[in-house]
């Protein structure tokens, strides 16, 4: 029996790799967890940076939309007040007008500062 027709099986493979894995995790793991550490803190450390970076831009973002909204609305409001305002000035306007015509139709044409009256 060679060697290639050992490997040739999966499970033979899957257990010659998992002793020999077991065999040099001893002396793999240390060396393995003096780089991956430090690659591990950086790796934190850029997502920390990255966390609190969005943060702020989404307060920034948040406060900007809130201005916005204030905005929009207080521009609502005065334009509602301004309609308010236009008819209530339409409707005195509308009630003057008519007073002023009831007022000339009773003094009759001396009303105005013209005619025949004494």
């Amino acid at each position: 029996m060679a060697l290639d027709d050992v490997f040739k099986n999966n499970v033979t493979t899957a257990v010659a790799v998992g002793v020999g894995a077991a065999l040099l995790a001893p002396t793999l793991l240390p060396a393995l967890g003096r780089v991956a550490r430090p690659a591990a803190k950086a790796a934190i450390k850029g997502g920390i940076l990255a966390y609190e970076r969005s943060r702020e831009s989404i307060a920034e973002l948040g406060e900007m939309a809130e201005d916005t909204y204030a905005e929009a609305r207080a521009e609502l409001h005065e334009e509602a007040r301004q309609a308010a305002a236009a008819s209530a000035g339409a409707a005195a306007g509308a009630a003057a007008g008519g007073e002023a015509a009831e007022t000339q139709a009773d003094d009759g044409p001396a009303a105005d500062g013209g005619g025949a009256r004494g």
